[in-house]
């Protein structure tokens, strides 16, 4: 199957920003680039495709990360010991925490906010050599799949500026796609790294709950749904930048330590394993026409790899399991955005959506979010079932494809009405309720052109599982990732 040609320009082969971030770091490591090479590299190919597209803000001065990269090559030439990710240039996520750079969590409350202190995995970003160079573009406070904001303007789609990059993680989907940094941080609390991933045919890989640290957060024993992660053109770029993030942090107590190194985890194939195919959960989810084609035919070839498919559904009330996540979604998201809402100064400043999600919040009981958490435990339960028959779970990534940009979220999909900005990503929220690890992978494009994805889902802490099974079916895919 031949990919769709990119509307943007793509660099000659052998670019420096063509190649994979493990072997850049090699590179770099091995003295056969230098920092300032690689780092000019790739802004020279923001300056020449960002304009396009809006994926990288709050970009640093082209003088002062220069600078940064001479330095980084002058400690090189000491013999000082680098980092893994040591000279390669990485924009952040715009929701998380980065000293000195602006983070604006797309809202024009904090357009001009400039922390004093990073998110644990920025620290450990920086810590392993990376140069942050900016940040990359989000929907305002990470609310729908769709990046655009009033403080920065949309992000457009990898293979076509008409249509929406998904998001929340769109601006760094887009970087990664259109080889503007060589791999790239993101975060999920409902699908925010895999449906970007799947709309700009990369890799998104949203991690057990607990493994990457979240913080410094005031929620720290109940922001539990959201969690940060990487995305790559490649798993290997993946597992290497998750390592850099993993582990545990004192100050995130519902962390653990990685369970040895990902990357070197790789090095062993995978032998295989069943997989129980989801689909549509039985006419559940309304999917547009074309999708689980796709996500079949991406099975079939899984198959080649001796991971087999069939059918499978659950005995449960997904309607129920749905509502539950929206409760505890509002009791976690629209609490935190509360204090903007009562601030009568800001609460004009926040879009429909925020504003839906305090209001609902200020609406719930105890009761109720204790009986939504019920319903995640059983849920949870119910995966441990499943899991003792299968190894993986299949499902669409997304249940439509990337729409106009100009669309804030969807009302309709296949002929049902969507009843929130988020009721058409509910084929996110399994991986979510249930901390599993879960990798979006490209299974192609439809016949305008436009990518789509489908995720494997693996048990509770067996991320490396799920990162072995999406190389395997890497390693038999027959386009590459990217634009």
């Amino acid at each position: 199957m031949m990919r769709p040609r990119t509307k943007h320009a793509a660099p000659p082969a052998g670019d420096i920003c063509r190649m994979s971030a493990v072997a850049l770091a090699a590179a770099i490591r091995q003295k056969k680039l230098s920092v300032r090479e690689v780092v000019t590299a790739f802004l020279d190919r923001i300056e020449a495709v960002n304009p396009l597209v809006n994926a990288i803000v709050s970009l640093r001065d082209r003088g002062d990360i220069l600078r940064e990269a001479n330095a980084a090559d002058a400690r090189r030439q000491t013999g000082v010991e680098t980092g893994p990710l040591f000279g390669l240039p990485i924009a952040i996520k715009d929701l998380a925490s980065t000293t000195g750079l602006t983070t604006s969590f797309g809202s024009p409350i904090f357009a001009d906010f400039v922390p004093q202190e990073d998110d644990f995995f920025v620290e450990r970003i920086r810590d392993a050599g990376a140069i942050i160079i900016g940040k990359t573009n989000v929907p305002e406070f990470g609310l729908g799949s769709n990046t655009y904001n009033n403080v920065f303007g949309p992000t457009l789609n990898a293979f076509d500026p008409a249509l929406t990059a998904g998001g929340s993680s769109g601006g760094a989907a887009v970087a990664l796609a259109l080889d503007m940094v060589p791999v790239a941080d993101g975060s999920d609390f409902g699908g925010s790294l895999r449906n970007p991933a799947s709309w700009n045919n990369v890799y998104g890989f949203r991690p057990s709950q607990g493994l990457v640290p979240g913080g410094p957060d005031p929620e720290v024993f109940h922001a539990q749904m959201g969690v940060d992660g990487p995305m790559g053109r490649n798993i290997r770029d993946m597992a290497l930048l998750l390592d850099v993030q993993a582990g545990y942090h004192p100050q995130a107590p519902l962390s653990y330590e990685k369970p040895g190194s990902f990357l070197e985890g790789l090095s062993t194939a995978a032998t295989g394993g069943r997989i129980a195919w989801l689909s549509d959960l039985g006419g559940h989810l309304p999917v547009e026409p074309g999708i689980l084609d796709l996500c079949e035919a991406a099975l079939n070839r899984l198959a080649d790899a001796s991971f087999p498919s069939e059918p499978f559904l659950p005995d449960f009330d997904f309607e129920a399991l749905w509502q539950a996540f929206v409760t505890l979604r509002q009791a976690s998201s629209g609490c935190a955005l509360k204090t903007h809402y009562d601030d009568r100064s800001k609460r004009g400043l926040l879009k429909p959506e925020a504003i839906w999600e305090v209001e609902n919040a200020m609406r719930l009981t105890a009761p109720q979010i204790r009986a939504a958490s019920v319903i995640r435990t059983s849920w949870h339960r119910t995966l441990l079932s499943i899991f003792d028959r299968f190894d993986l779970i299949a499902l669409p990534t997304a249940q439509v494809f990337p729409f106009d940009v100009g669309t804030h979220w969807p009302r309709e999909v296949a002929g049902r009405a969507m009843d929130s900005y988020h009721r058409w990503m509910q084929v996110s929220v399994f991986a979510t309720l249930g901390g599993c690890p879960a990798v979006n992978v490209p299974v192609g494009f439809d016949d305008r052109g436009r990518p789509m994805g489908m995720q494997l889902i693996g048990r509770p802490r067996g991320d490396l599982a799920v990162l072995k099974a999406a190389a395997a079916y890497e390693a038999l895919l027959p386009w590459p990732a990217g634009a």
